[in-house]
């Protein structure tokens, strides 16, 4: 009876020991299967931390391209209004310009009759002057009717050159002059040296000193002079115009004033 009894605990022993080894077994390898799937899943959220810190670099990248983007954007459109604003006024600088074209135009077919009457002025002004290097005078004048027709020069250097040329018939009258030419005095022509005093006075003077004479304006030729009278004078104004002299005063014979009419 003890003996049944015995056997009958170790057996049910040996079953406990058996059922708990089994259970083990069992519950071992349910750790195992978890701790792999809790790697998988590890493993998973691994990868997806880092394609969710590459998204957010990515992200942050674009973020920054598009505030630069943005930047660039607000200059171009600050830029683009200012080119707006630029273009509008060379639009009204061109239409201004387009109006003194055609007044320029108007005013070029004014200024040619203008020069050609200047020049033609000019002309009948040297005829009735002083009869003072008229070679040269006369190659100005005729200079200037030659550029009227020179299709090369613009209507301003034209006008220029006519002013120019009066501009130097205005300096004769200022200054003092000598200079080589010849005269025809009793029917021969003789080589004489000229002084001229602006436009008072133009004498000559022979070059052995013998004979002087100035001109009168209103004979509109040479007349002589008394020798002696201003021999002295004459040949002391030479040198000074020749600057051989320091200035002084000279008595020279000056045409007496007349009352205006």
């Amino acid at each position: 009876m003890n003996m049944h009894r015995f056997k009958t605990i170790a057996l049910a022993m040996t079953l406990s020991a058996g059922a708990l080894l089994g259970t083990s077994v069992v519950q071992a390898n349910t750790v195992d299967a978890v701790l792999k799937v809790s790697q998988s899943k590890t493993a998973a959220a691994q990868k997806s931390q880092v394609k969710v810190d590459d998204l957010a670099g990515e992200t942050g990248d674009l973020l920054q391209d598009y505030k630069v983007v943005m930047k660039q954007v607000d200059g171009l459109r600050v830029y683009n209004e200012r080119l707006q604003r630029q273009i509008a006024n060379q639009l009204k600088r061109i239409k201004d310009i387009e109006t003194s074209i055609e007044q320029v135009t108007v005013i070029q077919r004014q200024v040619t009759p203008l020069v050609i009457r200047m020049i033609d002025s000019l002309e009948k002004f040297v005829e009735l002057d002083v009869p003072f290097h008229l070679e040269e005078r006369a190659k100005r004048i005729d200079f200037l009717r030659a550029s009227v027709d020179r299709s090369d020069l613009s209507v301003a250097e034209k006008f220029r050159q006519v002013l120019e040329a009066y501009k130097i018939e205005n300096e004769y009258g200022r200054k003092i002059d000598a200079y080589k030419g010849n005269v025809s005095i009793d029917g021969i022509d003789r080589e004489v040296n000229f002084f001229r005093v602006g436009r008072v006075a133009l004498m000559y003077q022979t070059t052995d000193t013998e004979i002087s004479g100035v001109w009168d304006q209103s004979a509109r030729e040479f007349m002589q002079l008394d020798k002696g009278e201003y021999r002295n004078a004459i040949m002391k104004g030479l040198r000074i115009a020749r600057k051989e002299a320091s200035i002084d005063i000279l008595k020279i014979p000056v045409p007496a004033p007349e009352a205006a009419q």
